[in-house]
C-alpha cells in the first residue's frame, strides 16, 4: 500500500505560498516573478495557488498587506505620538524603529520600490493604504508642535517628508545597497543624532516664534509646578 496523503490545512498552505512569494517578489519584482515559479518552490500546483489567490496581483497585494500588518508601524507611531514623552525622545524612537525594521528586513521596502518602478496600480493602492496615513499622522503631530510654539512655522507635511526622507536615505544606503558602515555606527546613536539634526532645523527662528515658544514652555513649567505643589 502507498503512503497516505498528508493534507495540509488551508491556512498553513496559504502561509507557505505567501512566504515563497514574498522572497521571490522582493528579489525579482512583480514582472520578473512567474506564478509557476512560486507554485513550484511552494510545492503546490498552480491550481492550488489560484484557489487561494485569484490573480498574481491579488497575491502581490496579500504579500504587501501581510508584511505591513506584521510590522505594526502605524500602530507603533500612534502609540509614540500619544505617549507624552519629550519631543526629542519621540523622534529618536520613531527613527530607531524605522531603521531597525527596514535594515533587519528590507523585503517590504524592496516590494514597495519594485511596485513603483514597475509602475503598476498596486503601488498607488499601497501608498494610500499604508504610507499616506503614516505621513498624515506624523504631520498632524508636527502641526501640534508648531501650534504650541515648539517648532517654527513650516509646512507640516513637508517637514514630515524631510524627517522620513533622511531615514529612507540611510535605509537605502545600508539596507538595500549595503554601503559601508562604521563599526561604531550603532542604530541607537544614528537615530538620536538624525533626530537632533532635524530638530535643530525645526527650532523657532524669528523673535515672535521664539517668544511664543518661550511662553508655551513657561506655561508648561507653571502647570507642572502647580501639579507638584
Amino acid at each position: 500500500m502507498g503512503r497516505p496523503l498528508i493534507r495540509i490545512p488551508a491556512g498553513e498552505r496559504r502561509r507557505q505560498i505567501l512566504a515563497v512569494a514574498t522572497t521571490l517578489f522582493a528579489r525579482q519584482g512583480f514582472q520578473g516573478t512567474r506564478t509557476r515559479e512560486i507554485s513550484s518552490k511552494a510545492r503546490v500546483n498552480e491550481a492550488i495557488l489560484f484557489r487561494h489567490f485569484s490573480s498574481k496581483e491579488e497575491l502581490y497585494w496579500a504579500v504587501l498587506d501581510e508584511k505591513c500588518r506584521a510590522r505594526r508601524g502605524f500602530v507603533e507611531l500612534q502609540t509614540l505620538l500619544r505617549s507624552g514623552r519629550p519631543v526629542p525622545e519621540v523622534f529618536s524612537a520613531i527613527a530607531e524603529g524605522l531603521l531597525r525594521r527596514n535594515i533587519q528586513d528590507s523585503s517590504i521596502l524592496r516590494l514597495w520600490l519594485f511596485s513603483g518602478l514597475e509602475n503598476h496600480r498596486l503601488y498607488r493602492r499601497f501608498y494610500r493604504a499604508y504610507i499616506a496615513d503614516y505621513y498624515d499622522l506624523l504631520a498632524g503631530y508636527i502641526r501640534l508642535q508648531i501650534r504650541v510654539g515648539q517648532f517654527r512655522r513650516v509646512d507640516p507635511f513637508l517637514a514630515a517628508r524631510g524627517f522620513l526622507g533622511m531615514l529612507l536615505d540611510y535605509i537605502l544606503t545600508h539596507g538595500i545597497f549595503h554601503g559601508p558602515r562604521n563599526g561604531k555606527d550603532n542604530l541607537s546613536r544614528v537615530s538620536r543624532e538624525m533626530a537632533e539634526l532635524w530638530l535643530e532645523g525645526m527650532q523657532p527662528r524669528t523673535r515672535t516664534e521664539r517668544s511664543r515658544s518661550d511662553g508655551s514652555r513657561a506655561q508648561r513649567t507653571s502647570r507642572k509646578a502647580r501639579a507638584l505643589s
